[in-house]
């Protein structure tokens, strides 16, 4: 008898430890493909060209915000804020001309202001200097 359950026993644990080797296996093989359903995506995500829409977007962003201040100077025409964070817009969106009419507007509202007679002086200074260059280039010599 003592024979028979020692056999029993021995059967009994060598079946448990195949179970776990196949549990074992499976889990792996799971966890393994799990991980490669999640990278496959992220590398064809990072070897696609990217799209050349982020400085568009900033600059579309920055006449959104542009369009904001000029609504508000509908309303209040002599909004300082206003006036200053537009100028700085066209500034930044490369439209010298149009940071001019805030510009001289501010100069005007608060003439004591030395900062914006400054930025106004060095963009009309610029636009001298751009105006004089086209017409040099344009007149035939």
């Amino acid at each position: 008898m003592a024979s028979l359950e020692a056999e029993y026993l021995i059967t009994r644990k060598k079946q448990i430890q195949r179970r776990q080797k196949i549990v074992t296996i499976v889990s792996m093989f799971l966890f393994f493909g799990s991980t490669v359903f999640g990278i496959i995506p992220a590398i064809q995500q990072a070897s696609q060209p990217k799209p050349a829409n982020a400085s568009a977007s900033a600059e579309s962003v920055l006449q959104q915000q542009a369009r904001g201040y000029e609504l508000v100077l509908q309303r209040e025409p002599e909004n300082q804020l206003a006036l200053e964070k537009l100028s700085v817009l066209r500034l930044q969106l490369k439209d010298a001309k149009g940071a001019i009419a805030p510009l001289e507007k501010l100069v005007k509202l608060h003439p004591e202001r030395q900062d914006y007679k400054v930025v106004l002086e060095q963009i009309n200074k610029q636009q001298g200097k751009s105006n004089s260059q086209t017409n040099n280039q344009t007149k035939p010599n």
